[in-house]
C-alpha cells in the first residue's frame, strides 16, 4: 500500500502565494502579526541549519590548526641534529658559519 503514488495530479493553475510590500500594501495589524511570525519561525528553522554548519567548519578549521600546530612541534623536535653537528664541530674545533 505505502509504495502506490498519489492519484492527486497537481493542478497547474493552484494559486501561490504573492510577494507583496508591507510597506505598499494596506494591511491590517493581524496580517503584520502573522507575517511577523511566520518570518520568526523561517527565521529560527534557517539558524538551526546554520549553526550546524558553524559548528562542523568551527571543528575543520580547528583540527587543520592543531594539525599544523602539531607538526611545527614535530619538525622543530627533530632539528636535534643540527645542534649535535655544532657540537660535534666545537670539539673538533672546527668554525662553521653556524658558530
Amino acid at each position: 500500500m505505502s509504495d502506490q503514488k498519489p492519484t492527486v495530479d497537481p493542478d497547474p493553475e493552484v494559486p501561490f502565494a504573492k510577494r507583496i510590500d508591507p510597506n505598499k500594501e494596506d494591511l491590517t495589524r493581524d496580517e503584520f502579526y502573522f507575517i511577523r511570525q511566520v518570518e520568526l519561525a523561517q527565521w529560527k528553522k534557517k539558524s538551526q541549519q546554520l549553526r550546524g554548519r558553524n559548528i562542523a567548519t568551527g571543528l575543520g578549521i580547528g583540527a587543520i590548526v592543531m594539525g599544523i600546530y602539531a607538526y611545527t612541534f614535530y619538525s622543530v623536535k627533530q632539528e636535534k641534529i643540527m645542534d649535535e653537528l655544532d657540537e660535534e664541530a666545537k670539539m673538533r674545533g672546527a668554525k662553521t658559519g653556524a658558530n
